[in-house]
């Protein structure tokens, strides 16, 4: 047999986008975004050990909702996050027990409560998320504002459909 039956050889793959009806963009797109995700979920794993040692990932996002919003219900968290009330709490509840966030009756309604980054929590958060963002700049240095503005609107335009 020859080196190529054996797939020894680059020339012998197979083009992912032959035959599956996917043009080569979207399937560039996809690559794009799978290290763009990936990097991300580490970089959050990062900023919440930089924030706290012990604070999760996944609850970094949500101190920085809390920090966009100011305070809102859990139930508003859960759904704005897709996750269920009970992995919602744990979280919550996790945050409060490294005084990252606090919890305060409802002012519309007594029975419920409004969950807010403390104090300590939102100096941590931003000195964290300043630091980032210094990156960012750094790493896009050589950039043109233009480029950059673009890259912002164009996510932003990808966000809002998914959203739909």
């Amino acid at each position: 047999m020859s080196a190529d039956v054996h797939g020894s050889g680059t020339a012998d793959r197979p083009d992912p986008a032959q035959g599956c009806g996917v043009d080569h963009e979207f399937l560039a797109l996809e690559r794009e975004l799978a290290v763009f995700l990936r990097r991300a979920r580490a970089s959050s794993g990062e900023m919440a050990r930089e924030v706290h040692p012990e604070l999760e990932p996944a609850a970094y996002g949500l101190l920085v909702r809390l920090e966009e919003t100011g305070s809102q219900r859990a139930t508003e968290l859960s759904y704005y996050f897709g996750v269920g009330k009970a992995t919602m709490s744990r979280q919550l509840r996790a945050l409060e027990e490294l005084g990252l966030v606090t919890r305060e009756p409802d002012p519309a309604d007594g029975r419920a409560s409004l969950v807010r980054v403390t104090n300590e929590g939102l100096a941590r958060f931003r000195q964290v998320r300043d630091a980032r963002r210094e990156l960012y700049v750094q790493k896009l240095a050589d950039w043109d504002r233009a480029e950059i503005a673009e890259l912002a609107r164009l996510l932003h335009h990808l966000n809002a459909r998914a959203e739909i």
